[in-house]
Parts: C-alpha cells; sequence; structure tokens
C-alpha cells in the first residue's frame, strides 16, 4: 500500500511531498517525489492521559470515535473500574481493548482505593502492583494520587514506587497545587509527570524541575489557557491529554482539537505536533508508530494544519476510518459490577442541627479543585435543608457497596432551582452523588440509580430520567452515539432544572475526590483535602 501527499518530518521540521510504502504493517519506505495530492500524513495523535470510563464507554466503543479525530493510541489509566472491581476491571479494559486495531497503553492504579477516607469495592495493594506491572500489557505506574503518602514517606505508596522502578516502567503524577519542598520530594521518589496544574507558575516550577507536564483539557478541567504559553519554550517535555471526557464531548472532537487550538495561538506547528504526537510515544515507550521507516504505519491523512481535519486513519497499516466512516468493529463483551446497597428513605438525607453556620463546598466550572466557604443554614423541623435563593444545596454521598447511612454535605454553584441530579460516576470510588432541593429529590434520585444499578439522572417534581451504566456502574453497554444522544439530553435536563455549569455531571462526578482539595464529601464524611482529614459540617453551633 501508498500513501502519498505532504508527509510532516516532525523531528526534522519539514515538510515535503512524497510517497509513504507500507508492507504488513509498518512502513517500509519514504521517498520524496512530486505528486498530486495536497493533503498532510503525520504520526497519529495520543492522548497522554485520560480514564477511558469517563466516556461511559468500553474501550472498543472509545476506539470506534476517537480514530475518527485522529487518535491512534491513549495512555490510559483504568483506576475507575478498578476502584469497583480491582485488578478484574483492569483485565476486562486490556482484554476488551485487545479486540479492537486501537493502540490502549494502560498503566497499573496506584491509588485503590484512592484513599483510606473512603469506601472502594477494592483494594490493590503493592503486591497486585508487581504482578500487574510484570506484565507486557502494563505500560507505566498510573497516577501516584496519594502525594502525601509519598512526602510523608508511607511505606506501602513506595513499595508501589520501587516496583515501578524495578521493571522500569515510568510513575505518573498528580500532585495539584504541590509546590517548593514537597514537590521536590516527590519528584525525587521517581515521579514524572503531572496533568493536574492549573496555574502557570506550578507548572513552570515543575518543568523547571524536570517535571512533564501535560496540559489538560477535558470535560470538566481545563487548563489549556492557563497553561498553553509554555509550550513554545517547553515542548520537548509537554504533552496534551483530556483526563476525562464525556461522550458528547467525544464525539465532537479529541486531541485534534487541542492542536488547532494551539496553532490558532500561533504557536510553532511542529513544536505543537511534537507534543501530540511524539512526546507520549517516546517517553511511556509506547509501540506507536512515529512516521519514520520501520516504524507501524500509525499515521493520518488530514487536510491541513489549520483545523487537523481527519480524513483517513490507519493504525498498523490498517485503514481504521475513511471517508467520513470509523471501521473499528463492534466487540461482544461480558457485563461485570459490584452493586449493593438497598434503596434509602427521605429520613436517611437528614441532618439534624441548630447550627448558624456551615462549611459548604463551593465547585468551581471548569476546575477539580474546590474552595471552603462559611454560610448561614436553612432549618426546618431541626434538620438543615436546601437554600435555593443562596444556591446552598444539600447534597450526599451513598456507599454502594454495603448499606451504610448516607453522608451529608452543602454545596454553592450547582444552581438547581427544582429537582435534583445524581451520579454513581464519582471519582475514585464510585459510590452515588447526588445533589438537590430538597431531601424527597435527593432520595427519588438515589434510588433511581440503586434500582438501576448505576447511572446518571435527573428527577423533577412531574419526571425522571435516566441513563443506566450496566458496566461497572460507570460505563454503557451501548455506542457512543446512543450514549452520547442520551447523555445530552440529561445534561439539557439539569440545565433545564437550573444549572449553569458546563458540564454539572462531569463537575458532581468530582465533589467525591477527595485527593483534590480543598473541600469534598466522600461516604464516610466532609473532607478537607488540605490537611487530608475529616472536617466539620458545622462551623458554628448556636
Amino acid at each position: 500500500m501508498t500513501l502519498r501527499g505532504q508527509i510532516v518530518d516532525i523531528p526534522k521540521r519539514r515538510i515535503f511531498k512524497g510517497e509513504i510504502v507500507i508492507k504488513n504493517g509498518k512502513i517500509s519506505s519514504i521517498i520524496e517525489k512530486d505528486c498530486k495530492e495536497d493533503h498532510y500524513i503525520l504520526p497519529g495523535f495520543v492522548d497522554a492521559h485520560i480514564h477511558i470510563e469517563s466516556s461511559m464507554l468500553v474501550p472498543s466503543e472509545f476506539a470506534k470515535i476517537a480514530v475518527k479525530h485522529g487518535t491512534v493510541a491513549t495512555v490510559s489509566d483504568p483506576h475507575e473500574i478498578a476502584n469497583v472491581l480491582g485488578v478484574k476491571g483492569v483485565e476486562f479494559m486490556i482484554e476488551n481493548g485487545k479486540k479492537t486495531p486501537f493502540k490502549f497503553n494502560f498503566g497499573a492504579p496506584s491509588c485503590v482505593p484512592a484513599t483510606p477516607f473512603e469506601s472502594a469495592g477494592a483494594v490493590i495493594d503493592s503486591e497486585d502492583i508487581k504482578t500487574l506491572l510484570s506484565h507486557p500489557d502494563i505500560k507505566y505506574l498510573a497516577e501516584m494520587m496519594n502525594y502525601p503518602g509519598v512526602i510523608y514517606d508511607d511505606a506501602e505508596v513506595h513499595k508501589k514506587i520501587e516496583w515501578a522502578k524495578y521493571f522500569n516502567k515510568p510513575v505518573d503524577g498528580h500532585a495539584p497545587g504541590l509546590r517548593c519542598e514537597d514537590l521536590d520530594k516527590y519528584i525525587l521518589a521517581g515521579i514524572s509527570t503531572d496533568h493536574e496544574c492549573f496555574s502557570y507558575d506550578e507548572a513552570l516550577e515543575k518543568l523547571q524541575k524536570g517535571m512533564k507536564v501535560i496540559i489538560r483539557e477535558g470535560s470538566a478541567a481545563k487548563n489549556f489557557d492557563a497553561l498553553i504559553d509554555l509550550l513554545p519554550e517547553y515542548f520537548k517535555t509537554m504533552m496534551f491529554c483530556s483526563d476525562d471526557k464525556h461522550p458528547d464531548d467525544l464525539l465532537l472532537g479529541h486531541i485534534n482539537q487541542l492542536a488547532e487550538r494551539a496553532v490558532a495561538k500561533g504557536i510553532d506547528v511542529f513544536k505543537v505536533l511534537q507534543a501530540t504526537c511524539i512526546n507520549p510515544v517516546e517517553h511511556y515507550n509506547l509501540d506507536v508508530g512515529l512516521l519514520q521507516v520501520g516504524d507501524a504505519a500509525d499515521c493520518i491523512v488530514i487536510e491541513d494544519l489549520k483545523a487537523f481535519k481527519t480524513l483517513q486513519t490507519y493504525i498498523n497499516g490498517k485503514l481504521v476510518f475513511d471517508n467520513g466512516q470509523s471501521k473499528v468493529k463492534h466487540v461482544d463483551f461480558e457485563i461485570l459490577n459490584n452493586f449493593n446497597t438497598n434503596k434509602k428513605t427521605i429520613s436517611d438525607f437528614e441532618f439534624q442541627s441548630n447550627a448558624a453556620k456551615i462549611r459548604v463546598i463551593e465547585c468551581l466550572d471548569g476546575e477539580l479543585v474546590t474552595n471552603e466557604v462559611i454560610s448561614e443554614t436553612k432549618i426546618e423541623n431541626g434538620n438543615l435543608v436546601s437554600n435555593t435563593e443562596t444556591d446552598i444545596l444539600k447534597m450526599t454521598v451513598v456507599n454502594r457497596y454495603q448499606n451504610e447511612k448516607p453522608s451529608i454535605a452543602f454545596i454553592k454553584n450547582f444552581g438547581l432551582k427544582e429537582g435534583a441530579i445524581a451520579s454513581s460516576v464519582g471519582h475514585d470510588s464510585h459510590n452515588i452523588i447526588a445533589v438537590g432541593v430538597s431531601d424527597e429529590a435527593i432520595c427519588k434520585a438515589v434510588n433511581l440509580l440503586i434500582e438501576h444499578k448505576g447511572g446518571i439522572c435527573a428527577v423533577s417534581d412531574n419526571s425522571e430520567s435516566v441513563v443506566p451504566l450496566p458496566v461497572a456502574g460507570i460505563m454503557s453497554d451501548q455506542n457512543a452515539k446512543t450514549i452520547g444522544k442520551q447523555y445530552s439530553e440529561l445534561d439539557k435536563m439539569a440545565k433545564d432544572l437550573g444549572s449553569k455549569l458546563h458540564a454539572p455531571y462531569m463537575s458532581l462526578s468530582f465533589m467525591a475526590l477527595l485527593v483534590i482539595p480543598s473541600l469534598k464529601l466522600g461516604d464516610k464524611g466532609l473532607f478537607d483535602g488540605n490537611s487530608f482529614q475529616f472536617t466539620s459540617l458545622e462551623a458554628n453551633k448556636l
């Protein structure tokens, strides 16, 4: 097979007309010669850090859509399903992904559970990490979210890192806001990347100290604008990722969108392509071709170097996307889950108190970090309740693995004026998380998800809608078009109920992520992510 067009040689920073000869899935020759084709041929895009589960698609269905946008590979952390199903969940992702031509590169989840302060469905200890890392399909130790454990010398945490060193595999980082001496110790432990930078200065310090910074632009967390001006100088040590991308957003685009935005800002196209195509492959030692003789033919044909519209995608020389159509086939798979809690009563969501003030989680649109604010309470019959006038709404996290009393907190900026929304996608333990204007609405939404054993939903005074997620309670058994449409309709319903957030369900899913400050809610209570300990909802009692 021969491809002709304008060939983009990223390492040599040149573009020339020519032809690429592909034999047995590899590039056998690249010949510079005149041809009539004006389209461009370049290496495929790589998402340098993503949780496939957040697309609500199993890997084989994710691949169908990703190839449309010129993505040929991902660096995938399966800790979402691992927190539900343990090693069995990781094995499910690997085996399902292997049934497609797409190049998934899974890591060994380092933090299952993410912290000892919450209830997950499984535990992956250092011996499990050793077994996983010995497997050739596991490319790295996935994001080390327990940065306090690294800094304060938790023995189990350091055992996991040492096994990665033993197998000569990179260690991914996760250290939002970590600076100065604490950052030095984190890096010294052997952690090589971070995708959690949310300020220019933070990312600059990490780059200057030798870390590789991954610019994240997902459905909820969006750091592109804050960090992109670092790329012109640090293009050899930066990458792009989506981290968490919901199905409706994935249908619209992937890493190609970030390449387009970077070039539109006037950044040299070769520097942009170095970050989107080359750096992830070299850092993680991926079996992904870089458009050189002898490489696997993992390449894309695009219309131009501005919009990066994909015309064709090849993986191992196989045409997997052409003329608007994905050629990745459907894969049958067994549905696995772990859901074991009974329906709740309205009284389960009451919080009896006479406190005049409470600590409130302030959700920040487009950010995973939150603020802590102190707010006056609204009390009815001794029960703390939502106040739609001040947008201080009750929220809950319900343990889905066993019957326990729901934890209660309050949150600002969800904006609901009616009903409730809920999700069993609750990073990272994936308990049920819900926000609503009343205890009745919250109870209705939670029970709807318990009935379906996982999903996302919205309820109002006279209607309800649910998107079932039967695979581990976090993924659909449907294709992207179906789940994308269902998700878009549910997203609209949440906004019709009053939410002003760009992605209310994605934002909701991170309000239980205890490892990101400042204030979050786990199934065991309100958690201060700065001091890494539980804190009281009541700030001032009468």
